[in-house]
């Protein structure tokens, strides 16, 4: 799907507000309301637009402790990254899980936890429990320097 500058002035308005109005997105953008609807249904179709969700505050919810944990695997074959990959997408703690190269390991984990104790026992019962981990490096996060989930839209 080709985006114009129309699509993309949408697509930036709704990663900063996604709760924001049909009627005060077109009049940010400088369509009509009928016209700017049928973009966000079509960038939905496209699936451009994945999905709408509220972003919550960590700490305000007491988890003040972020990790990121690499972990590395004994083989690595089909059979062991899907066991893994089932089993992490299980865990709620785990934000993110990538499959990843040119490290010590062979994914990367991003959690949240309440304290040292949570992510002791996240470690310790279902982390290196699961079938294949061989190791676990851990780094702790003292500060977010850069925190957004927008995507640049600025490469076309």
């Amino acid at each position: 799907m080709t985006i114009d500058r129309y699509d993309r002035q949408i697509l930036a308005v709704l990663q900063q507000d996604g709760r924001i109005s049909n009627q005060e997105l077109a009049d940010r953008i400088g369509l009509s309301p009928s016209p700017c609807l049928r973009r966000v249904r079509t960038l939905e179709e496209a699936g451009l637009i994945a999905g709408y969700r509220a972003l919550l505050d960590a700490k305000k919810l007491g988890l003040t402790l972020m990790a990121l944990i690499g972990i590395s695997m004994d083989q690595h074959t089909p059979e062991r990254f899907a066991n893994l990959e089932a089993t992490i997408s299980d865990i709620p703690e785990v934000l993110e899980c990538l499959l990843i190269t040119g490290q010590q390991s062979d994914y990367q984990l991003k959690v949240v936890v309440r304290d040292m104790d949570a992510y002791q026992d996240l470690l310790l019962n279902k982390i290196t429990r699961i079938q294949g981990v061989t190791g676990v490096h851990t780094s702790f996060v003292l500060r977010k320097v850069v925190d957004r989930t927008a995507l640049p839209l600025d490469f076309a």
